[in-house]
């Protein structure tokens, strides 16, 4: 069944890969959210193919998707519903908002103040909404895929550390290389490639269960929390190489998360164990959000992505 689940998994994002170019990054970090059931945020610049990749996923896995565009003036109504009077029935009834749905495009999050974040806060965390004096629980998967620009910061609301740390991981997108731009050149001309869907949300559920299957030693657990810990100023894992680069380490749910996702690479190469090329692979996305650098560290412009890689190397 393994076997027969990864090649449909490789067959969807070849299909992706037809689409969309350059960005095979991005493709393979929205199936590992949607089967490890982690949100995503995606920072880019516009016109680098995101919210076609997050669509044409949604497709290929026959999931229903919603766009949320957030502006200054969204309020948390707008997101997750609210409750309509019916002058006919002499009733109140319930208006689901887009965030019920299994995949979420949370378009320039950072755009919104903190009342819709903190609406979408619960959604994200809790995997219900509250409308009213009425909890709904949200549809599985329950994905969100948010994007911000990192550029332009006009007009925007960073977001709090304890929203960050909610997002399974942080993805980079950056400019396609010459040949990927050529493919895309020529695929508007000769038109879009029609997509159908390769697999369906019960076949999503299934591979979690195979992903957990997938055996993780006492050893590699023991590296995880050393790298996590590594990070932390003051643990004794933590490097004097360090010090005074590091405001803030990550959380306990970074290592809940490197743990899930080396089993989910584990499994896409084969393996019923996880590898240390596993962990590493998924380090800088899963970390360098979480990670806080002081202001020293800014100023010399490091980069949180580098530097926890160097810190999990540091540990092996």
């Amino acid at each position: 069944m393994s076997q027969e689940m990864r090649t449909r998994v490789n067959d969807l994002l070849g299909q992706a890969k037809k689409v969309i170019f350059g960005q095979d990054d991005l493709l393979d970090s929205i199936i590992a959210a949607l089967v490890c059931e982690g949100h995503l945020l995606i920072e880019g610049l516009p016109g680098l193919g995101k919210t076609l990749s997050v669509s044409t996923m949604s497709k290929l896995c026959d999931l229903s998707f919603k766009r949320v565009q957030f502006t200054p003036d969204l309020l948390p109504s707008d997101l997750v519903g609210t409750m309509v009077y019916s002058q006919q029935r002499e009733e109140f009834s319930t208006k689901f908002g887009p965030i019920f749905t299994q995949l979420l495009l949370a378009d320039e999050i950072n755009r919104s103040p903190a009342k819709v974040q903190a609406a979408l806060l619960e959604a994200m965390a809790e995997k219900q909404v509250t409308i009213g004096d009425s909890t709904h629980k949200l549809a599985s998967p329950f994905v969100v895929l948010a994007t911000q620009n990192p550029i332009e910061q006009e007009g925007t609301y960073p977001l709090p550390e304890a929203q960050l740390d909610r997002f399974m991981m942080k993805v980079s997108v950056e400019y396609p290389d010459f040949s990927s731009e050529m493919s895309i050149l020529d695929l508007k001309d000769s038109g879009k490639t029609e997509i159908s869907p390769i697999i369906t949300t019960d076949d999503i559920l299934e591979m979690r269960d195979e992903v957990e299957k997938v055996h993780i030693d006492k050893k590699m657990k023991e590296l995880i929390v050393r790298i996590v810990r590594g990070t932390r100023p003051g643990d004794e894992n933590f490097s004097s190489d360090y010090n005074g680069l590091i405001q803030v380490g990550a959380s306990p749910r970074a290592a809940i998360w490197l743990q899930k996702l080396g089993q989910f690479m584990a499994f896409l190469a084969g393996r019923d164990y996880v590898s240390p090329d596993d962990i590493l692979k998924v380090i800088p996305s899963v970390l360098g959000h979480r990670v806080l650098l002081t202001y020293e560290a800014t100023i010399d412009n490091l980069n949180s992505r580098d530097l926890v890689l160097k810190i999990a190397h540091k540990m092996i």
